[in-house]
């Protein structure tokens, strides 16, 4: 939307130097796993940057983090896991996967989905990535979740638009609101 990566993630360098200790990041995507459906809850795991741009480009502050910093588990597992486990014992159905993140504002096109889910993704999105990298960066614990408001799958690709988005992101609120209060309840 004609921002620069540094100004996307600058709220998430705010929110670290205001005291949080634990990020959740959430957004809406595009699922190209032939096991998910249309409105269902994925746990990022890991991610795919595709974005052309990075949001640490440019020169380092030290205080911020480290230059080059290790990106081995930017969700980081233990969050993971218990929001797995809020889901199960709250009869929540979720699913676990990774997430592609690509610069809009355009949605994917048939060829696109192909090449994202041929790269490893589950998902794809114009999100979260940039604002889990810099999370990372500063050594802010951090858990994502999509809800999957359309399919990417050869046998199931449909015109998308930003209103179809909308109502399926309003229909799994209810269910999104539960396992949010649920996992912040647990932390």
């Amino acid at each position: 939307e004609g921002y620069s990566m540094q100004e996307v993630t600058f709220p998430i360098r705010i929110l670290k130097f205001l005291g949080i200790e634990t990020l959740m990041l959430s957004n809406a995507s595009g699922g190209l796993n032939p096991g998910f459906s249309v409105g269902d809850i994925m746990v990022i795991t890991d991610h795919i940057n595709l974005f052309p741009d990075h949001p640490l480009r440019g020169p380092n502050i030290e205080e911020l983090g480290p230059r080059f910093p290790d990106m081995s588990e930017v969700y980081a597992t233990s969050m993971v896991n218990l929001i797995n486990k809020v889901a199960y014992d709250n009869a929540i159905d979720l699913q676990n996967g990774v997430y592609a993140g690509i610069s809009g504002p355009t949605y994917e096109t048939p060829a696109e989905y192909h090449y994202i889910r041929t790269v490893g993704a589950d998902a794809v999105g114009m999100s979260t990535v940039p604002e889990a990298i810099v999370a990372r960066h500063m050594n802010l614990p951090c858990v994502a979740v999509s809800v999957i408001t359309d399919m990417g799958t050869p046998d199931e690709q449909e015109e998308i638009t930003h209103e179809i988005v909308q109502i399926v992101a309003q229909e799994v609120e209810p269910k999104m609101t539960k396992l949010i209060k649920k996992f912040l309840a647990e932390l």
